[in-house]
């Protein structure tokens, strides 16, 4: 008798230890802050990719896991708004999307983990101290990759033999695009073409800019990225057709909305990618031990209906070396 008082005083235990257990990891739901400069439309894909990330180390929205996704709509002046209210919900962890969306996280809070899922240049931002020991909060992935702008350039003069004068649409505001205009305009030097650089800083300054291209005489057109170019591309892209302008942009949807081609980091990778850096924050790893990562996969996509629409034949050769062919 008292084996058997025993062996279901055992049995009590274990099912309230079990029980207690499952109560526990219910109640432990993460909370990760999600800030974008740009629209939810223009970051649904990049989104995705992270949120994939996530569910392959095995975070379950509504199970363990809780987003909460704030956009400032191509309006910059929105997101220190936004990141004080995700600071606000105490959120474990701040995903932020660009370098914009970085710097309002970062003057947000000193304390909450930030971690970039694609940053124009973290040091020179101030975001962090030195790619391998970034210190403080912040941590995650980089753009930097100097080469792309000697590429982007390239590939424009292989498709368009006479390149002589391209318009690059950029934003002086956007932490980072600077740095990408002088480095293309060193690409641009060794190649011997001339720039036109204009600076959009609001969705107005767009169709001033292709007139200028117009007025110019450009020969194609080169977009740097910014949260008011992409938060555009539609208006861009149409505009560019309609304007007969060969254009290489810095993100693939650009392309999937119907422009013509981009040699770009892939967007898509990082935010991938930036789901690893979220999983170890939240298992306890530091931000300031966490290297930040430079990118490893590059997307080089050309849409043929774009090239037939302005009249435009793209060699061969350039179409066998693309990972993508839009037909």
């Amino acid at each position: 008798m008292r084996e058997k008082i025993f062996a279901w005083q055992l049995t009590i235990i274990v099912l309230a230890a079990a029980l207690f257990a499952e109560a526990h990891a219910a109640t432990n739901v993460h909370r990760i802050g999600y800030l974008a400069g740009i629209t939810a439309e223009a970051q649904s894909a990049r989104i995705e990719a992270f949120r994939q990330g996530l569910r392959e180390l095995g975070y379950m929205e509504g199970k363990n896991l809780v987003i909460e996704a704030r956009y400032a709509e191509g309006n910059p002046n929105r997101l220190p708004t936004l990141a004080a209210n995700l600071v606000r919900l105490k959120v474990d962890v701040i995903l932020s999307a660009g370098s914009s969306d970085t710097r309002a996280a970062k003057e947000a809070t000193a304390t909450i983990p930030i971690v970039m899922a694609a940053a124009g240049d973290p040091v020179a931002s101030g975001f962090v101290a030195s790619l391998a020991r970034p210190g403080g909060n912040i941590t995650g992935l980089s753009l930097l990759a100097p080469e792309i702008s000697g590429k982007q350039l390239e590939i424009l003069k292989e498709i368009v033999p006479k390149l002589s004068r391209v318009t690059v649409l950029w934003t002086s505001t956007t932490p980072g695009n600077a740095q990408a205009l002088k480095e293309t305009e060193l690409a641009a030097g060794a190649l011997r073409v001339k720039l036109q650089n204009i600076d959009v800083v609001e969705s107005k300054d767009i169709e001033m800019a292709f007139r200028a291209a117009a007025k110019a005489r450009a020969d194609a057109l080169l977009a740097l990225g910014s949260p008011v170019l992409n938060s555009h591309r539609a208006n861009i892209v149409a505009l560019a057709i309609k304007n007969r302008l060969p254009a290489m942009y810095n993100v693939s949807e650009f392309v999937d909305t119907g422009g013509l081609m981009t040699y770009s980091v892939s967007w898509i990778d990082l935010f991938h990618r930036s789901a690893t850096y979220v999983d170890k924050i939240l298992k306890g790893a530091k931000p300031a031990d966490l290297p930040v990562e430079q990118p490893k996969k590059f997307d080089f996509v050309i849409n043929l209906k774009a090239a037939k629409q302005i009249g435009l034949t793209i060699p061969s050769n350039v179409l066998a070396r693309a990972d993508r062919v839009i037909r």
